[in-house]
């Protein structure tokens, strides 16, 4: 994240183009950095961390974590209750809907149980970011939003989309490759052939994906074969995941009879 923040010139904020939850968010950053500041300065100072604790009053556990942070977000990262929106959102905005309320009642027509504030300020935002034109954004994309942008096709990207991508993968082209391999992998599931498998093993060995390639290549066998083979227990664990649904409801207190009577008749 701090070569994408570089690399899309939000490295600074500025506040004036926050929206007010952001701005609380950042005011709450300052405040933190001021505090941690303290603790980089005793640490820099050669303080032992017990003196650290004793001084400041903060935990033993968060001093640590400050010392072993190269830094922190000035926008935590966090799910966000338009996530599973963002894509109606975003065709709705290129079809020419640019109010705040009205975009709201069409995804809550769609499904969408947040509220009037959240959908209104993601407007805010977008019609910041247009009107700023060429002015860096308030805020850098998240990495959830990143890696959508990167796992999408180009043609159904908007050109601020397309552009952002371009910069992140141009800043790290790390990401680049690894969204090659991921759609290399797809297509080896969806070609139902396992042929090409070790070229992408052995590809992804120098990768972001490196750990994931390793779990496949301890298995190898095993996957080769599900890939290939048309029988799966796709059925058999998704009747386990429901049956466990339905105990998680009961907290854990479901009875044979009362499970048989839940399951048979849903």
């Amino acid at each position: 994240m701090p070569c994408i923040r570089t690399a899309l010139g939000v490295a600074a904020v500025d506040p004036s183009r926050l929206t007010a939850a952001e701005r609380r968010q950042h005011d709450g950053f300052r405040r933190r950095e001021a505090g941690n500041a303290v603790i980089r300065r005793l640490v820099a100072a050669g303080t032992p961390i017990k003196e650290i604790v004793r001084r400041t009053g903060r935990s033993r556990q968060l001093v640590r974590a400050i010392v072993r942070s190269g830094g922190t977000e000035v926008f935590r990262p966090r799910m966000s209750s338009l996530d599973t929106v963002l894509p109606r959102l975003e065709a709705e905005w290129a079809g020419g809907c640019r109010t705040g309320a009205e975009l709201w009642r069409r995804v809550r027509a769609a499904g969408f149980a947040g509220a009037l504030r959240v959908v209104t300020e993601w407007t805010t935002r977008r019609r910041r970011a247009k009107s700023g034109g060429g002015s860096r954004p308030s805020k850098p994309p998240s990495a959830r939003t990143i890696a959508r942008l990167l796992a999408s096709r180009r043609d159904r990207l908007s050109t601020a989309d397309v552009q952002l991508v371009a910069a992140v993968e141009a800043a790290v082209p790390a990401l680049a490759a690894a969204r090659d391999l991921i759609g290399r992998f797809h297509a080896i599931l969806r070609s139902k052939s396992s042929g090409g498998l070790d070229t992408w093993l052995s590809d992804a060995a120098s990768s972001l994906l490196a750990t994931f390639a390793t779990g496949i290549a301890a298995d190898r066998d095993a996957v080769a074969t599900a890939i290939s083979d048309p029988w799966l227990n796709g059925q058999t664990e998704g009747q386990i995941t429901k049956l466990k649904f339905v105990k998680r409801q009961m907290y854990g207190r479901a009875h044979l009879d009362l499970l048989r009577a839940r399951l048979c008749t849903a």
